[in-house]
C-alpha cells in the first residue's frame, strides 16, 4: 500500500508538473496575444494618423499651390502696368530711349533688376521680338576675350554673328549689342560708349 501511494504520490507530481506548465504556457499565450492586440490596436491608430496627416499636407500644399499662383499673377499683373514683359520665369523691361551700356545698366540696377542674360534659343527669340538693338548683359571689360555676363557667369552658348566678336580695329569693343533684322545669330561686340536700347531682367520673386 505505502508503495502504492508513493507511486500515486509521485504520479500526482508529474500531473501538477505538466499542468502548471500548460498553465504558464497559456498564461504566456495569452500575454503574447495581449500584446499582439494592443499593437495592432497602435498600428491601425498611427495609421490613422498617417492618414490624416497626409490628407493636412495635400491640403497645405493645394493652399500653398493657390497662393503661390494668386502671387504670380499679382506680380505679372503689377510689373505689366509698369511696361514690364513676363517670360519663363523672368521679367524684361525694353527702354524707349537710348544709354551707353553703363548707364544703361545702371538704370537697370536702380529697378531692382539687370542687363538681359540669355541662356537658350527660346529667350534669344523672346528679344528679338522687339525689334530693336539693344544691349544685353554681356562684356569682356574685366579681360580682354574672355566674355562674363554680368552675374558674373562666364558665356557658354552663344549667338554670334559671323565673323565676331572682333573688336574691330581694336576700337576697345568690349559690350555686346543683339540686333533683330539678322539671322538668329545676331551678337555684335561693340564699343560700350555707344548708345542703343536695352533690356532689363527680374527674375520672378521665389
Amino acid at each position: 500500500i505505502k508503495m502504492r501511494l508513493a507511486d500515486n504520490v509521485s504520479l500526482l507530481m508529474c500531473q501538477n508538473t505538466v499542468i502548471q506548465s500548460k498553465f504558464k504556457q497559456e498564461r504566456k499565450m495569452v500575454l503574447l496575444q495581449t500584446s499582439y492586440n494592443n499593437l495592432t490596436k497602435e498600428m491601425d491608430q498611427l495609421q490613422t494618423s498617417y492618414n490624416n496627416l497626409t490628407e493636412e499636407m495635400d491640403q497645405l500644399q493645394t493652399s500653398y499651390n493657390n497662393l503661390i499662383g494668386e502671387r504670380n499673377q499679382l506680380q505679372t499683373t503689377h510689373y505689366s502696368h509698369q511696361g514690364w514683359v513676363y517670360f519663363n520665369g523672368s521679367f524684361y523691361y525694353v527702354s524707349t530711349i537710348k544709354k551707353t551700356w553703363q548707364k544703361s545698366r545702371d538704370n537697370c540696377l536702380l529697378q531692382n533688376a539687370d542687363l538681359m542674360i540669355i541662356n537658350s534659343k527660346e529667350e534669344m527669340a523672346f528679344v528679338r521680338q522687339f525689334q530693336k538693338v539693344t544691349w544685353i548683359g554681356l562684356t569682356d571689360s574685366d579681360v580682354e576675350a574672355v566674355w562674363k555676363w554680368v552675374d558674373g557667369t562666364l558665356l557658354t552658348l552663344s549667338f554670334w554673328y559671323s565673323g565676331e566678336p572682333n573688336n574691330y580695329y581694336g576700337r576697345n569693343e568690349d559690350c555686346v549689342e543683339t540686333n533683330y533684322y539678322d539671322s538668329e545669330d545676331s551678337w555684335n561686340d561693340v564699343n560700350c560708349e555707344n548708345e542703343n536700347f536695352w533690356v532689363c531682367e527680374k527674375k520672378m520673386a521665389l
